[in-house]
C-alpha cells in the first residue's frame, strides 16, 4: 500500500490550519451525506450540533472520536482524508468498508472548538469526565459507546510541542504518540489492553518508514475518569493517538498526513489478524514522551541582572491565540530550569552577545513578549530573527 501515493489523493484541502469548528466541516458533511450515514448525535452545552458519521457494513465496529478538547484539531482533520480515501470504489477501500464499520464523532466539543479551548462551554475537561457523565458531550459519547457497542475505540488527540523523545539518535519530536490505556491501578496487561498494544505496534512499525524515531509511547498512569482509561476498563480495545510536532509545522500538516498513515496501517493490521501475539517488548520500547523541548531556545547569552553580567540560556514558548477566526502563535519568553535537558525547536547561538529587551531591560524576563535585540545589531521580533 503507497500510503504517500494514497493520502496526495485523498487529503481534504477545505480543512487546513489550526481552528476547525462545525462551520468548516458542514459544508464536507453536505457533501458526504449521500455516501455515508450523516446525523446529529445530539447538542452541546451552547447547542451546537455534535455531528455523527457511519461508513461501512463490516462485523469489526470501531468508534472514532475527535477534538474532545476543543482546541486539539490535527486528528479531525485527519479523519476527513480518511473519509475521502473510503469514497472511492477501488478495492482496497471496498474491502475496509465490508470488513468494518466506522462511527466517528469528527468533532465531540463544538463549543470548544468555536473557542479555541480545551474545555467545554462550562470549563470542563471533558476527557475527565467518563465517570461523572456531568457534561451533555460526554453523555453523548457514552451513549454512542453503549449503542454502538464498539471492538476498537480511537480516542484522537493533540499533544503539546513540548513533548519529545530521548532515542539512541538523539533527541527527537514526538511527531505522533500513542497509548494503551491502563485499566487498572496496577497497569496489568490483559487480552484487552494486549489488542490495544499489538496494534500500536503495527502502527508504529509503519511510521518508522516516515517519521524514524519520531513515535512516542504516552504515559500510562491509570485514571478511571479519563474516558480511555475508562473504556479499557468496560473491556474495549482503546488505543489514544496524540498528534505532535513536526520540524517547521505548527499548522500540523505533516502531522496530518502520519496520523492518516497510522489508520490506513491499523485497519490492514486488523484486516491481517496480526494482533494475537504479544509484542509487549516492541510496545515498551517505544520510548516515552518526555517534556524536553521549548519552541526557540537562545544559548550563550550575555546578561546583566542585578548589576552583574552572567552568562544566560532563555527560551520562548508560542501562546496558541484565536484571532479572527485564526490561529496566531505569539512568542513569550520563558525561563529554563534545566539547561542539560532542553532542546529547542529553533535554537540561536548567541556568541555572547548582550540581551536587550524594551524600555532598555538588560535580561529576559519570563512571560513578555518575545521582541529584543542580541547586541549589537541582531533583531528578534516574535521570537525569530529577523
Amino acid at each position: 500500500m503507497n500510503l504517500e501515493s494514497i493520502y496526495r489523493t485523498s487529503k481534504e484541502q477545505r480543512l487546513e490550519h489550526r481552528y476547525i469548528t462545525n462551520k468548516h466541516i458542514e459544508p464536507i458533511l453536505n457533501d458526504l451525506e449521500s455516501i455515508f450515514e450523516i446525523d446529529v448525535l445530539g447538542r452541546s452545552v451552547m447547542d451546537k450540533s455534535i455531528y455523527s458519521i457511519k461508513v461501512g457494513s463490516g462485523k469489526t465496529k470501531i468508534l472514532m472520536w475527535s477534538q474532545m478538547h476543543g482546541n486539539e484539531s490535527t486528528t479531525t482533520k485527519a479523519l476527513f482524508d480518511m473519509l475521502n480515501w473510503l469514497k472511492s470504489d477501488a478495492a482496497d477501500t471496498r474491502q475496509v468498508k465490508n470488513n468494518f464499520t466506522f462511527y466517528i464523532l469528527p468533532i465531540l466539543n463544538p463549543d470548544g472548538a468555536a473557542l479555541y479551548t480545551r474545555e467545554n462551554a462550562n470549563k470542563v475537561d471533558l476527557n475527565r469526565d467518563a465517570v461523572n457523565l456531568s457534561q451533555p458531550e460526554s453523555k453523548l459519547l457514552r451513549q454512542a459507546f453503549d449503542e454502538f457497542q464498539p471492538d476498537f475505540c480511537y480516542n484522537m488527540h493533540d499533544q503539546r510541542t513540548i513533548f519529545g523523545l530521548e532515542t539512541v539518535n538523539g533527541v527527537k519530536p514526538a511527531t505522533l504518540s500513542f497509548l494503551a490505556p491502563a485499566y487498572n491501578d496496577d497497569r496489568t496487561i490483559n487480552s484487552c489492553r494486549q489488542t490495544a498494544i499489538n496494534l500500536i505496534v503495527a502502527m508504529n512499525k509503519s511510521l518508522q518508514r516516515y517519521i524514524p524515531n519520531q513515535v512516542g509511547r504516552f504515559d500510562d498512569s491509570f485514571n478511571i475518569n479519563c474516558v480511555g482509561d475508562s473504556f479499557q476498563a468496560l473491556g474495549v480495545p482503546t488505543i489514544l493517538f496524540e498528534a505532535g510536532h513536526y520540524k517547521d509545522d505548527y499548522e500540523r500538516e505533516r502531522t496530518r498526513e502520519f496520523v492518516f498513515f497510522a489508520l490506513l496501517s491499523g485497519f490492514n493490521a486488523i484486516n491481517e489478524n496480526v494482533l494475537v501475539v504479544n509484542k509487549n517488548d516492541e510496545y515498551f520500547n517505544i520510548p516515552q514522551n518526555k517534556a524536553i523541548f521549548y519552541d526557540i531556545v537562545y544559548r550563550n547569552v550575555n546578561i546583566n541582572y542585578e548589576n552583574k553580567e552572567k552568562r544566560a540560556i532563555f527560551a520562548s514558548q508560542y501562546k496558541e491565540v484565536l484571532f479572527e477566526d485564526f490561529v496566531v502563535f505569539d512568542a513569550f519568553i520563558k525561563e529554563i530550569n534545566n539547561s542539560e535537558l532542553i532542546q529547542g525547536h529553533i535554537e540561536y547561538d548567541c556568541e555572547g552577545q548582550f540581551f536587550v529587551g524594551k524600555n532598555g531591560l538588560k535580561f529576559p524576563k519570563t512571560d513578555t513578549e518575545a521582541t529584543f535585540v542580541i547586541e549589537p545589531n541582531r533583531k528578534f521580533v516574535n521570537g525569530v530573527e529577523v
